[in-house]
């Protein structure tokens, strides 16, 4: 019997949908929620489309929190998961920093990913869709109340381009929150 190795990933964004994280690790299975603290989240990684995507900005401030979701993933699915999130290479979005993960069963190191410095700009609006698959996984995962609130008034806009794989995150996002949030 083959011995599987495991890594543990905090998702905060887009990737505490549990449907978009399996189209890019299969083996993703949810250990719990929990929150960072001495960080924020912010939309501030800029998007080569203009929207503006997830990031866990430090704040130092314990008091702040970002809450998620911790993932037990496949070793050999951590290149393919870096690729997708552009990590890795000198001019990507992405960096992974090991962040401590609080949950109700204790603290876990986990892999988060932070946005680089270059890739950081203040202002960018997410694209409603992908504002939407963020609440459609707090929700899902059960959240505190008051930060899915807190994520429903984040502004955003629309998407110009309105790519088909985008609308139908977008509407599989909203059917969710109207069942269940």
């Amino acid at each position: 019997m083959a011995i599987k190795i495991v890594f543990l990933y905090f998702a905060y964004g887009s990737n505490m949908f549990y449907r978009r994280l399996l189209e890019r690790a299969p083996s993703a299975d949810q250990v719990k929620t929990g929150f960072v603290a001495g960080r924020r989240l912010t939309f501030d990684k800029l998007s080569c489309d203009g929207s503006g995507k997830c990031n866990i900005e430090i704040t130092n401030n314990q008091s702040d929190r970002v809450y998620g979701v911790l993932y037990e993933i496949d070793k050999l699915e951590e290149k393919p998961l870096n690729k997708a999130e552009g990590v890795g290479e000198e001019d990507k979005d992405y960096k992974e920093k090991i962040v401590e993960v609080v949950t109700s069963a204790g603290t876990h190191r986990a892999v988060a990913y932070v946005v680089m410095p270059m890739k950081k700009k203040p202002g960018p609006r997410p694209y409603h869709w992908y504002k939407a698959i963020v609440i459609a996984g707090a929700v899902e995962h059960a959240l505190p109340a008051s930060y899915v609130e807190w994520l429903r008034t984040i502004e955003s806009k629309p998407d110009p381009s309105a790519c088909p794989h985008a609308l139908d995150s977008f509407q599989h996002g909203i059917r969710w929150n109207r069942r269940h949030g």
